[in-house]
């Protein structure tokens, strides 16, 4: 009996493996048609899904460097993870502080391409997994181009070209270095904060996304000169 049920639970183990990494691996070349996140809105909340892949090269590169600056300043240096954060954040737990989050732009991406919302051990872990997949078998410019095309940016808007137009009336590529700044400032809460009416709190982040894009393009132009 119990060697029959280890030898379902390995065979389920494999299977899993097996279909995760032939999922992750076509999503490397196929436009990514839709997330969980979407469909679960539009089933329980009955939200209208605005979605459409554009690809990275029609995206104004400053929407790439807006949400790196608010989102994962170590974007292109570490592997998916970045410890640093991860630790602060448990330490401002440990002190009984305000929660912060310590996702990086992988970890995000493999939430909302892949996964359901939630907070369950069991959820961490298949993010965690799902992150080291395409960690592995995406390039960090993929990584970024799904982000940019999956991830909330509004009430039913998913990816930049959809805010793009509902919002500023523009194509991605079309989109100003400031605007790109004010569509990042609004990532912790697309659902709340709005791009289209910005309130004071959003153009202070807005502000301080800009900062932050020009210490990071200042950082590898040194670094390109060395």
């Amino acid at each position: 009996m119990i060697p029959r049920i280890l030898r379902f639970l390995l065979w389920s183990i494999v299977t899993f493996i097996i279909l995760s990494v032939l999922w992750v691996v076509t999503y490397r070349f196929v436009p990514v048609p839709g997330t969980p996140l979407m469909y679960i809105r539009n089933i329980t909340e009955e939200i209208p899904i605005n979605h459409e892949w554009t690809p990275i090269e029609e995206i104004a590169p400053d929407m790439q460097l807006a949400v790196i600056a608010a989102e994962d300043s170590y974007f292109m240096q570490h592997s998916g993870f970045d410890w640093k954060q991860i630790e602060k954040a448990q330490d401002d737990a440990k002190k009984g502080k305000k929660l912060r989050g310590a996702s990086t732009i992988s970890q995000q991406t493999a939430k909302n391409v892949f996964l359901w919302n939630g907070r369950s051990w069991i959820r961490k872990g298949l993010e965690a997994y799902f992150t080291m997949l395409i960690e592995l078998f995406w390039s960090k410019e993929r990584i970024m181009e799904v982000y940019l095309n999956s991830i909330e940016m509004g009430e039913g808007l998913y990816g930049v070209a959809a805010v793009a137009k509902a919002n500023f009336k523009k194509i991605p590529a079309k989109l100003t270095r400031k605007e790109c700044a004010l569509i990042a400032a609004t990532l912790p809460n697309p659902r709340k904060l709005s791009s289209k009416k910005p309130t004071k709190y959003i153009r202070k982040r807005q502000a301080a996304i800009i900062k932050n894009m020009k210490y990071i393009e200042k950082i590898k132009l040194h670094k390109e000169n060395k």
